[in-house]
């Protein structure tokens, strides 16, 4: 397997496939690089080096005890790219929680390299509800979440990743056995890390840093999104963003890289040759 060394010393897993101008596609929130691989082939395969990465302290990269902010996590980022040797010309791709990821890049590392960017499902660009943010999510959703990682793990993702693609009495978007892989790369993650990068995206705000991104910009975002509300998020990420595009897959939840594979492959590929 293939590794590169962050600053700190932690070993962060990730994969390279194919040739090309690079795209690193950041994975969410609380899962691995594999749940990028449906739509890292067809990348590869149309002449595009892809670079999916594996966050600290999940999937096959290192448990450390800290760095589960986006300051650290934005720099495990530029290390990656360092080491990878993407330097220029470099496509960003966040689902979720990684588009938190992209967004501190921009700001904290100048967006050096970078010439298109991609927020999809993000989180930005904040996630709180509080008075002068009044289309986020209560405080108390975030303590719930918590409560349930540390009260019984397993049990929390069989509710929530339902919710995450959509899954109800009439729909079923995603077949019992992928909900179920889903629920094995999530429990990889250290308990720490899982509880600690919730809480980042809960509380980080990026609405700042949104005039930051300079090139142009992507947003991809499901309108019955259940697990990140586009009105909290790529509805005034898109607004906030110069020369952003906002894409609306009407009806779609949040993980809609399985849901909408084919439709969010032909929208980045048709970002990315522009």
């Amino acid at each position: 397997m293939s590794y590169v060394t962050a600053r700190d010393g932690a070993r962060l897993y990730y994969k390279a496939w194919g040739e090309g101008r690079p795209v690193i596609l950041i994975h969410g929130w609380p899962l691995s690089a594999d749940s990028w691989d449906a739509i890292a082939l067809p990348l590869a395969e149309a002449g595009y080096r892809t670079i999916a990465y594996d966050r600290r302290g999940f999937g096959r990269s290192e448990q450390t005890w800290t760095g589960y902010n986006y300051d650290a996590l934005s720099d495990d980022l530029a290390d990656v790219m360092k080491e990878i040797g993407a330097r220029q010309d470099v496509a960003l791709v966040g689902f979720s929680m990684g588009g938190g990821e992209v967004a501190r890049y921009m700001s904290r590392h100048d967006g050096a390299g970078v010439t298109r960017a991609a927020l999809i499902s993000s989180i930005v660009p904040y996630m709180l509800k509080t008075d002068d943010n009044p289309e986020g999510v209560d405080q108390s959703v975030f303590d719930g979440i918590a409560a349930g990682l540390k009260k019984d793990r397993p049990g929390f993702y069989g509710g929530f990743f339902k919710d995450f693609y959509g899954v109800g009495v009439l729909s079923q978007p995603v077949s019992d056995e992928y909900l179920e892989w889903t629920r094995t790369v999530a429990m990889q993650g250290s308990l720490k890390a899982t509880l600690d990068c919730a809480n980042a995206f809960a509380t980080t705000d990026f609405r700042g840093e949104l005039s930051r991104f300079t090139v142009p910009t992507l947003v991809v975002h499901g309108t019955s999104d259940a697990t990140v509300p586009i009105d909290a998020s790529g509805r005034p990420a898109a607004a906030g963003i110069p020369n952003a595009v906002l894409k609306e897959y009407d009806g779609a939840p949040h993980g809609l890289f399985q849901t909408h594979r084919d439709r969010l492959r032909d929208d980045l590929l048709a970002f990315l040759a522009q």
